[in-house]
């Protein structure tokens, strides 16, 4: 049974079950859980759909623009796949604990595949207060007025991070407006250096618990000087004094990314995975 009556994703009675199975994880959930917190279960502003295979205390996954597995066993998993399979692909990836992400992936791979690329080892790292290093004094919040220079800036970290670009379909609008709605909310962080943008990063999910960083980029002519773990360390900070843990995954093969994390004070707390699909 996939949520509770006639095959349908949950609804706004399930709410308070949904909360309790993310706030058990909250690190692993954040991206899901801040959009529950925000818009509740519907699917229209939500986004996505919520599925259960049982109860969302014991099996749960996000299906949106991402198909994000968040709980459950090998038969929920059968469930999760066979509902996925069941309509037209939405999703550009999957993602999530890779447990439970490369599982999945298995189950879909003969349908959706083959994967235009699979990283599946990221470490999930999250450090709990204040940064272990200074951060830096000159990383501040970016503003609507600041756009125009962010915005090719987050394009070359997009493709370089996704290996597509965000201006591919409609000249950039929807990226843009993407962009736009994070600094309203003040989750937009840079360095600037005049035009040149020396860092960046955005906090791309913030439920009631956790923070979590997304987009981290540093402009390659300033590469190996510090900016990139004392501008995280600044992006850090500002979480930190909201009462929130700031949390984010990294490719493990980078292992420049991961020492510059290690610096600021990250521990891992899990491990993800991400199957990008044409």
């Amino acid at each position: 049974m996939l949520g509770v009556v006639g095959d349908r994703p949950l609804g706004a009675k399930d709410v308070d079950a949904v909360s309790r199975a993310l706030d058990l994880e909250p690190v692993a959930s954040c991206m899901v859980a801040a959009r529950v917190e925000a818009y509740g279960l519907s699917p229209r502003f939500l986004g996505g759909e919520m599925w259960t295979a049982s109860v969302p205390t014991d099996s749960l996954a996000f299906s949106g623009a991402n198909l994000m597995p968040l709980r459950g066993g090998p038969a929920d998993l059968d469930v999760f796949a066979d509902r996925a399979l069941a309509a037209p692909r939405i999703c550009t990836s999957v993602v999530g604990e890779a447990a439970l992400t490369l599982p999945l992936w298995d189950r879909l791979a003969s349908h959706w595949g083959p994967a235009r690329e699979i990283r599946a080892e990221q470490p999930l790292l999250a450090l709990h207060g204040y940064p272990a290093i200074a951060p830096d004094p000159h990383v501040r919040l970016v503003t609507m007025a600041d756009l125009d220079r962010y915005f090719p800036a987050a394009v070359e970290m997009f493709i370089g991070e996704v290996g597509v670009d965000p201006c591919a379909g409609d000249d950039g609008r929807s990226y843009r407006r993407r962009l736009a709605s994070l600094i309203s909310a003040r989750r937009v962080f840079a360095r600037f250096d005049g035009d040149q943008v020396v860092y960046k990063a955005e906090i791309g999910s913030m439920s009631r618990r956790v923070g979590q960083i997304q987009g981290v980029w540093v402009d390659p002519d300033v590469r190996g000087r510090g900016h990139g773990a004392a501008g995280t360390a600044a992006v850090v900070a500002a979480i930190a004094r909201q009462g929130r843990t700031a949390s984010l995954y990294v490719n493990g093969f980078n292992r420049a990314a991961k020492e510059t994390y290690r610096r600021v004070g990250f521990a891992q707390v899990g491990t993800f995975a991400t199957v990008l699909v044409d």
